[in-house]
């Protein structure tokens, strides 16, 4: 027991290194476009390439790497983001730093889908959910809590310092896999065309429409979170900053939630989900130039935000559970189409109607999401299951 509790710690770390490589440079952009003498929109593709190269490696890379003994991949993974890392830092140019982030982001969904899949076997099929919702807690922690530290290294030491720490935190989990995660041989290797068959199940398709538009709702509003923060409701910057960190804060709780959640009721909790943000967007339109409802929003926001991302790799991995690694690279793509589609609408809705309105895009996203969740539930959920 006490083994399986420190693999996950391990492998939520792990996760939390590879997004804070991914995300965290988000706070350094400024630095990275003065250190480079380019354009911020420029030095916005280290951001951009990575989460497109993600995307595309979702569903193959797992794929490739899924019979490989579970240890020997995740070392591989780790050295990778450790010298993409390390070779970011001493780049001569920008194209060599854009190289440095593309092939360590090829490696990205290998050790999520990984973490995701070794997490949930290392339990009873009843309590995976809690186990996966230990690991998406890294994910939370990378997507926030690394901007702003790697911003304030940048501002006290140095841009050069701020990229260290990405090199460090990863280099650190490969010597706790090293030292401290046992051998773990692929039992049974599925074959690629046995894990590609998901592929031909509507219910795998459905599933991942769902997911698509499900981050679609989170990320198409969270994406102008502070734009909306500045100019409806007329906060500070610092204000915002707090209210940013906070979101992050509540995505942690929301995947705590979430694992106990899913574990007691999953049909209902992706059902009822929503519903809940729609009513929370619906406030948010009619009262988000008040300063106070809009942090008490803020925060049941960043809770279900939490609950979101487990929902969603839930949804996935339950109707493709029979190639879970495959399953995983496939929510991993999907939510990152989700997250591109939701934040290129918002931006034309903004463009279009004004920042005010970039809510509509996250409650019609939650129209059709639930849509494709109740299809899915009523052709392929049985009467008996429903009425649980």
């Amino acid at each position: 027991m006490k083994r399986n509790q420190l693999l996950i710690f391990i492998l939520a770390v792990g996760v939390f290194g590879i997004l804070n490589t991914e995300m965290g440079v988000i706070g350094i952009l400024p630095d990275i476009a003065d250190h480079f003498d380019i354009s911020i929109s420029k030095a916005g593709l280290l951001v951009s390439s990575f989460a497109l190269v993600v995307a595309a490696a979702g569903p193959t890379m797992p794929l490739l790497f899924s019979g490989i003994n579970r240890k020997k991949v995740m070392l591989l993974v780790l050295g990778v983001f450790v010298v993409g890392n390390v070779v970011a830092i001493f780049a001569p140019n920008f194209t060599v730093a854009l190289i440095a982030r593309a092939i360590p982001a090829l490696f990205h969904p290998v050790y999520c889908s990984l973490a995701f899949t070794v997490a949930a076997a290392s339990v009873s099929k009843e309590e995976a959910p809690k186990a996966v919702s230990k690991i998406f807690i890294g994910v939370s922690a990378g997507m926030v809590v690394g901007v702003p530290i790697a911003s304030f290294i940048a501002s006290a030491v140095s841009l050069q310092m701020a990229m260290t720490f990405f090199a460090v935190v990863n280099a650190v989990v490969f010597v706790g896999t090293l030292l401290f995660v046992p051998s773990m041989p692929v039992a049974e290797k599925l074959s690629y065309g046995t894990q590609l068959s998901v592929l031909k199940n509507s219910i795998t398709w459905l599933s991942i429409v769902a997911v698509i538009l499900l981050n679609a709702a989170v990320f198409g509003v969270y994406s102008y979170l502070a734009d909306y923060l500045k100019n409806v409701t007329n906060l500070s910057s610092n204000l915002i900053s707090i209210l940013l960190f906070v979101y992050g804060a509540a995505n942690i709780i929301g995947s705590i939630v979430a694992g106990k959640l899913l574990t007691k009721n999953a049909i209902k909790t992706v059902v009822i989900f929503p519903l809940v943000l729609g009513v929370v967007y619906i406030l948010l339109f009619l009262f988000g130039q008040f300063s106070v409802p809009m942090m008490i929003m803020t925060l049941i926001w960043g809770i279900l935000g939490g609950i979101g991302g487990n929902i969603n790799q839930y949804w996935i991995t339950s109707a493709a559970s029979e190639a879970p690694d495959f399953a995983n690279g496939l929510f991993l793509t999907a939510a990152n189409l989700g997250t591109t589609f939701g934040a290129a609408i918002g931006g034309l809705f903004i463009a279009e109607m004004g920042i005010e309105y970039v809510v509509l895009v996250g409650i019609l996203s939650l129209i059709l999401g639930l849509a494709a969740v109740l299809l899915r539930n009523y052709r392929f959920i049985p009467i008996q299951q429903l009425s649980k």
